[in-house]
């Protein structure tokens, strides 16, 4: 599938500072782009850039193989929705969503019909009479979601739509998001600092940094492989491990001591190296006693431990170096574990990154 939106080297700056550095990305048709990142990273610019509530500085905008960077934000067909719904108070629901199809001076019948459908396709039928203040945060969301659908946009535009709702409403209402999006189809760009948000509705995440992208990929190789230190800290949570090269073989491997432990990985460093790795809490295994004589798991201690409710997460420490690993209470029974105890950590070579730096 061809790209329908192009972002070719755009930049900003705001008083000498450079927000937005010779970003370049490419949206397919149809899918939800997240931008995910700090705050700061230049997400938001780049969308306000998209929509045309901000100058491009420097590079091009295509959308559909036509170049909007040049044109108003009114003329460049994009849906809007803010983080703070910005419905205007004094209207009703129905006027709300009506806003942008009179301002196009669509026909009063069409717009009936269109506000009427957009209301139904969020759940808010029968709502049309009543004013924002009579609405829960939720539904105000989806009023916004509505008026931005209405008006048939070539690109849905999200910035930060959800941070102002609780964690429950937050879950339901980015379901609602995707259903509608695979609805409609209509290509969508979702902006959000939130990992999980990103990960759970995004078909792909382009992660930011200091004005940059890091990474884009799909939200499994996103969080499983990610490409840059940046991306593997920021994008859920990891261990820090240092490994020394014991020996290299000719195939790109090498035995890498660990915890006192020899391991044999992937790697081209020369010997006597130190290395740095990343591996994830969930992907450390732990057993409460030794499988045979000859398991060659780390002996370590348990320094604390927390109940998550699906699962715990054990503090280990040796030789004053920690370890946190994250195991399913289906697979280990946190009462078999106690602190102070002695357990045997297991590392799959596979599931240890290689730190790659900047």
């Amino acid at each position: 599938m061809s790209s329908y939106l192009k972002l070719e080297n755009i930049r900003k700056s705001f008083n000498k500072t450079e927000v937005v550095k010779d970003l370049s990305l490419e949206i397919k048709e149809g899918e939800i782009m997240s931008f995910l990142g700090p705050s700061g990273c230049g997400k938001s610019t780049t969308l306000n850039m998209i929509a045309g509530f901000l100058e491009v500085d420097r590079g091009k905008i295509e959308v559909a193989g036509e170049s909007v960077h040049l044109l108003p934000p009114h003329k460049r067909e994009m849906g809007m929705v803010f983080q703070n719904y910005a419905l205007f108070p004094h209207m009703t629901v129905f006027d709300n969503v009506a806003y942008g199809l009179k301002i196009r001076k669509v026909k009063k019948q069409e717009i009936r019909k269109r506000v009427l459908e957009g209301l139904e396709m969020v759940r808010l039928a029968g709502y049309e009479n009543r004013y924002p203040k009579e609405l829960s945060g939720g539904q105000q969301q989806r009023v916004s979601l509505a008026r931005a659908l209405v008006i048939k946009p070539k690109l849905l535009l999200l910035d930060e739509p959800l941070s102002n709702l609780d964690a429950k409403l937050r879950q339901e209402m980015r379901e609602e998001i995707v259903d509608i999006q695979k609805k409609v189809g209509i290509t969508t760009i979702f902006v959000t600092h939130d990992q999980e948000e990103a990960l759970a509705i995004s078909d792909r995440i382009a992660v930011m940094y200091d004005g940059r992208i890091e990474q884009v990929d799909i939200p499994s190789a996103i969080y499983n492989n990610p490409k840059t230190d940046f991306v593997s800290e920021f994008i859920g949570e990891v261990n820090q491990v240092k490994g020394k090269v014991l020996e290299v073989y000719k195939d790109n491997k090498s035995k890498i001591l660990f915890f006192g432990k020899e391991l044999i990985i992937p790697s081209d460093s020369s010997q006597d190296t130190m290395l740095n790795f990343f591996i994830r809490p969930e992907k450390v295994q732990i057993v409460n006693f030794r499988n045979t004589e000859e398991d060659t798991g780390i002996e370590m201690k348990v320094d604390k431990k927390m109940f998550l409710g699906a699962r715990t997460r054990y503090f280990l420490k040796v030789n004053g170096e920690q370890l946190i690993a994250d195991i399913s209470n289906t697979v280990l029974n946190p009462s078999q574990i106690q602190e102070e105890s002695t357990v045997i950590v297991h590392l799959n070579p596979d599931d240890l990154l290689l730190r790659k730096g900047r």
